[in-house]
C-alpha cells in the first residue's frame, strides 16, 4: 500500500522507477500525499515520464502541487502545464495563489496560454469553467476514412473521442456521432449522413448543476458545450460531472447542518475558518430559540400546577424536531432528483400527512405506555389529585397532534423555498427544528390547559 514511500526512504530509486511505469496516476498521487519531506516529494515526480507526470499531477491535492511547483525548474513547470488537459490546467491554476498563476501562464506555451485564459474567465460553477477545449470536432462533408484518419492522428491531443462532435465551417454545432458508428460505417460514407442533429449540449454561462442533471437525465458520458451564437467552443466529460456532483452534494449537507460550506478539505481548513462558517447560523438559531424560551415563560404557572409536564418538554421537541427533519429531508432529496416540484404542493401535504397519522399514533400508543410503566416503577411521581393516565393522554396526543404539525413544516418550506428560488437545503434539520420546537409547545401546552387546568 505504501510502496512508493518505502522506496524513496529507501532511496532505491531505480526499483521505483519500474514500479511507478506500472501504477495507475491516481494511486500514484495518493502515496505521493504521505510524502512529507519536498525533496523527496520531488524527486518521485521527476522519475515519473512526462506524460504520466502531468496525469499524475492533475489528480494531486493543491498543497502537493504548490509544494512541486515551488522546487521546479520553469522548463519542468512548462513541461507539466503543456501536457495537461486544459480543464485540468485551469482547476490547478484556480487553486494556486497569484505568484504561481502568473509563473503558470508565463511559461505556457501560447495556446495553452490561451485556452487557460479563455477559460478562466467564465464565472464559476458554470459549464464553460467546467470544459476542456481539446475535443474531437469533426466537418459533416468528410468522409469515414478521412475522419478516421484525422481520429489516429489527434486523439493522443483529446480529452476524449467516445464522441464526435460535427460542425460547418463557422464552428456551429450541427451534430454528433458516435465513434461506434464512425467505426462501423462505410469508408466511402459522409459524416453528415451519420451524424445525429438531435444533440444534448450545454450553454458556457449555464449552472454546472443543471449541466450534472443533465447528464444523469440522458445518461450520456460527456457533452459539447456551446457559445450564444450555437458555435461549439468545448466539451465537459463525465469525470468532471462526478467532482461537480460531489461538490453540490457536500455543499448541500453543509447547509442541511447549518454551517456554509468550506471550499478546501476538513484538515487543511483553519481552526479560524472552520469557526467562522459555523458561527453564523448558531448565533441565528440561538437567537431564534428566544421564541421557545418565551413560551415556556408564558405557560410557567401551568407548569407549577403541574410539574411533571415539564419532564415531558426534552422528548416532545426532540421527537417532533426529528420528524420535522425527516420529511424536510425527504423533501429536499426529491426536489434535488427533480422527483417534485412546487406544482406538486399538495399531494405532497397530502402524503405527509397520512405518514404522520400512522408515525404519530404509533409513536404516541409506545409513550402512554411508557409514562404509565414508569410511573408504576417509581420514575415520575404526580401531585395528589392528579391522574397520571390524563397526563399520559394529554403528553400522546400532543405527540400525535405535533407530529402532524411537524411534518406539514418539513415538507413545506422546502417547497416554498424552492418556489423562491433559495436553497431548499437552508430548511434543513436545524431551521426546522428550530420551528417545530416552538410549534409542538404550543400545542402541548395549548391540550394540557384545555384537560389538566380547570
Amino acid at each position: 500500500m505504501h510502496e512508493i514511500l518505502n522506496l524513496v526512504e529507501s532511496r532505491s530509486f531505480g526499483e521505483l522507477r519500474k514500479v511507478l511505469e506500472d501504477m495507475n496516476p491516481a494511486d500514484i498521487a495518493e502515496q505521493m500525499a504521505e510524502i512529507e519531506d519536498v525533496k523527496s516529494l520531488v524527486i518521485v515526480f521527476r522519475l515519473l515520464p512526462k506524460e504520466q507526470a502531468a496525469e499524475v499531477f492533475s489528480y494531486l491535492e493543491p498543497d502537493d502541487q504548490q509544494r512541486i511547483v515551488g522546487s521546479i525548474s520553469d522548463k519542468e513547470l512548462a513541461s507539466i502545464v503543456n501536457e495537461m488537459f486544459v480543464d485540468d490546467a485551469v482547476d490547478f491554476t484556480e487553486e494556486m495563489p497569484a505568484n504561481i498563476v502568473d509563473r503558470v501562464l508565463r511559461v505556457s506555451d501560447p495556446e495553452t496560454r490561451k485556452a487557460i485564459n479563455q477559460l478562466l474567465k467564465y464565472p464559476d460553477s458554470s459549464a464553460g469553467s467546467l470544459m476542456t477545449t481539446e475535443l474531437l470536432r469533426l466537418k459533416s462533408e468528410w468522409s469515414v476514412e478521412a475522419a478516421i484518419n484525422y481520429v489516429r492522428r489527434s486523439c493522443s491531443e483529446l480529452a476524449s473521442i467516445t464522441y464526435a462532435f460535427v460542425t460547418d465551417e463557422s464552428r456551429h454545432l450541427k451534430g454528433v456521432a458516435s465513434m461506434k458508428d464512425v467505426l462501423a460505417a462505410k469508408d466511402d460514407e459522409l459524416i453528415a449522413d451519420i451524424m445525429d442533429t438531435e444533440v444534448i449540449y450545454a450553454q458556457t454561462t449555464e449552472d454546472q448543476a443543471d449541466v450534472a442533471e443533465r447528464f444523469k437525465k440522458y445518461d450520456i458520458v460527456s457533452m459539447p458545450v456551446v457559445d450564444g451564437e450555437m458555435r461549439l467552443v468545448g466539451l465537459i466529460t463525465i469525470d468532471d460531472v462526478v467532482d461537480v456532483i460531489e461538490e453540490e452534494t457536500t455543499e448541500d449537507i453543509y447547509k442541511m447542518a447549518a454551517m456554509a460550506p468550506i471550499e478546501d478539505s476538513y484538515m487543511q481548513t483553519s481552526v479560524f475558518s472552520l469557526a467562522k462558517k459555523r458561527i453564523v447560523w448558531l448565533l441565528i438559531l440561538m437567537i431564534s430559540a428566544t421564541f421557545t424560551g418565551l413560551i415556556i415563560t408564558k405557560f410557567e404557572n401551568m407548569l407549577t400546577a403541574v410539574a411533571i409536564l415539564t419532564s415531558f418538554i426534552p422528548m416532545l421537541m426532540d421527537t417532533c424536531g426529528n420528524a420535522g427533519s425527516q420529511a424536510s429531508v425527504s423533501v429536499i432529496r426529491a426536489l434535488v432528483l427533480g422527483e417534485v416540484k412546487f406544482s406538486n404542493i399538495l399531494k405532497v401535504i397530502w402524503k405527509e400527512f397520512r405518514v404522520s397519522i400512522l408515525v404519530g399514533l404509533a409513536v404516541a400508543a409506545v409513550n402512554y405506555l411508557r409514562i404509565i410503566i414508569c410511573y408504576y416503577i417509581g420514575l415520575y411521581s404526580v401531585d395528589p389529585g392528579q391522574n397520571i393516565y390524563i397526563i399520559a393522554g394529554v403528553v400522546s396526543m400532543t405527540l400525535v397532534l405535533a407530529v402532524i404539525c411537524a411534518k406539514f413544516v418539513g415538507c413545506t418550506l422546502p417547497l416554498l423555498a424552492d418556489k423562491l428560488k433559495l436553497d431548499p437545503a437552508l430548511m434543513a434539520s436545524p431551521m426546522i427544528t428550530t420551528i417545530v420546537d416552538a410549534v409542538s409547545l404550543l400545542v402541548y401546552f395549548g391540550i394540557a390547559s384545555l384537560i389538566l387546568i380547570r
